[in-house]
């Protein structure tokens, strides 16, 4: 594709597990780059604290709000003239969080394939983000982060729980294929405190954004 028909970057998305900092990268390359920023439904969503409490109980009812949720926010996206970074993809929805409840015995066979079928048919109506990053985590990482922030609602997550998504989360990575995709090991930086490190992912951002435009 030539430079004068390239088109112009509307979609950044950052993936990672709970507690990766997504939420915390997006709000400083928003500011950054002057992006508009969709974050993930978590103060407003009707289900989350329930489902903490009672995972099988409410696993379909949150997958199926999340997916509408970022079904909605990328429709938003292309349909807008604005830069947009988004706080997690509906990607990980389906190929990450809705899998392992299913394999975990908290999501029903006719529920995740319900669901799955949902999300085959809304992926044929989005484009992928121009640029994924990945922020990578081990386990000590998240719950660092988890504990910092104090949620109440994630206090009874499992430390098995978070190694099973990272495990699926690595596995996902692997073969991603939609688009061009940054990695950053968010074990060795702390772009929150420390200035030096969010100017070493701004500048790895804006190598990768040189590459698209």
């Amino acid at each position: 594709m030539s430079e004068s028909t390239k088109s112009p970057i509307k979609h950044i998305a950052i993936a990672g597990n709970i507690g990766a900092g997504k939420t915390t990268l997006c709000t400083q390359l928003g500011k950054q780059f002057n992006w508009d920023v969709h974050y993930e439904s978590t103060e407003d969503n009707p289900y989350l604290s329930d489902f903490y409490l009672d995972m099988k109980r409410w696993a379909f009812n949150l997958q199926i709000y999340f997916l509408n949720s970022r079904y909605q926010q990328i429709l938003e996206i292309q349909g807008g003239t604005k830069t947009v970074i988004q706080d997690r993809t509906i990607y990980e929805d389906a190929h990450i969080f809705a899998p392992n409840l299913h394999d975990m015995g908290l999501m029903s066979t006719r529920d995740f394939e319900n669901y799955f079928t949902l999300f085959k048919t809304m992926e044929t109506q989005v484009q992928p983000p121009d640029l994924l990053i990945y922020l990578r985590a081990n386990v000590s990482t998240l719950v660092s982060h988890i504990q910092s922030r104090g949620r109440d609602y994630e206090g009874s997550m499992s430390l098995d729980y978070l190694k099973l998504l990272n495990e699926r989360y690595e596995t996902w990575i692997d073969g991603y294929s939609e688009g061009p995709l940054l990695i950053i090991n968010a074990d060795e930086i702390d772009f929150f405190n420390r200035p030096e490190d969010l100017g070493k992912v701004i500048s790895q951002v804006q190598g990768e954004l040189h590459g698209l435009f």
